[in-house]
């Protein structure tokens, strides 16, 4: 599943989430309830809490599911550019079952 390929807490890369991105936000699915998505959500769909700018608009909310907490900027996962990390996603997505 996708939450043993997400990186931990603190990013060991060194490297910073792109803002606007939101990748991390789109091509997951999501098992777990989410405020505004109680049943989760599917692969490719956009969370109901990223916003048009593509940020999420629940950083920093105790609300934020465990999931999105643990979800941290990873250069082989997020690539070059948000398009990388989209299909990078949705192919660890494909792999794992989801």
């Amino acid at each position: 599943m996708m939450q043993h390929l997400i990186a931990s807490d603190m990013s060991a890369s060194g490297g910073e989430c792109r803002p606007g991105c939101g990748a991390c936000c789109i091509a997951p699915s999501i098992t777990s309830s989410i405020p505004g998505m109680p049943d989760g959500k599917p692969a490719g769909v956009r969370c109901a809490n990223l916003d048009a700018d593509n940020l999420c608009q629940l950083f920093g909310d105790p609300r934020r599911p465990t999931v999105c907490r643990r979800f941290d900027y990873d250069p082989a996962l997020c690539g070059d550019d948000r398009d990388q990390a989209i299909a990078r996603l949705a192919e660890w997505e494909a792999a794992t079952g989801q």
